[in-house]
């Protein structure tokens, strides 16, 4: 499927092809921290298929749980998080943020990880009461 994406400011602006069965939500402590919210929904695109329109991404290199390094690129401007990838491994898998894609309404999720690590509330949001507007 090809997407477009964009940061919040518009500073960067991509397309990319990826599969829309493969979108992941991750809730490791790093993934909640980095997207400030209690997981991060990921989808994988080829870097090969990943074509930078505009801007360039900041790149912050973390060292994972398993002591791989993983970039984290993200907006200089609005700090909008748009991918991570491994440092070494070739040929690199981008792991998109969705929130930053425009066609995220279709882009499910079908699995999630790193679940030891969820927050505890997570099972009871869907009994939440609803608003569709501030």
């Amino acid at each position: 499927m090809k997407i477009d994406g964009r940061c919040h400011c518009g500073t960067i602006t991509y397309n990319a092809e990826v599969d829309p069965d493969g979108v992941i939500l991750c809730h490791c402590t790093d993934c909640q921290t980095l997207s400030g919210c209690a997981f991060r929904t990921v989808v994988f695109a080829d870097e090969s298929t990943f074509e930078l329109l505009t801007g360039e991404p900041k790149i912050y290199v973390k060292t994972a749980d398993s002591g791989n390094l993983r970039e984290q690129g993200f907006c200089p401007e609005c700090g909008t998080p748009i991918f991570s990838t491994s440092v070494s491994e070739k040929p690199r898998k981008l792991g998109l943020r969705v929130g930053a894609i425009v066609q995220r309404d279709v882009l499910t999720p079908k699995s999630q990880y790193w679940n030891r690590s969820a927050q505890g509330w997570i099972s009871g949001i869907s009994g939440l009461p609803r608003q569709d507007q501030e």
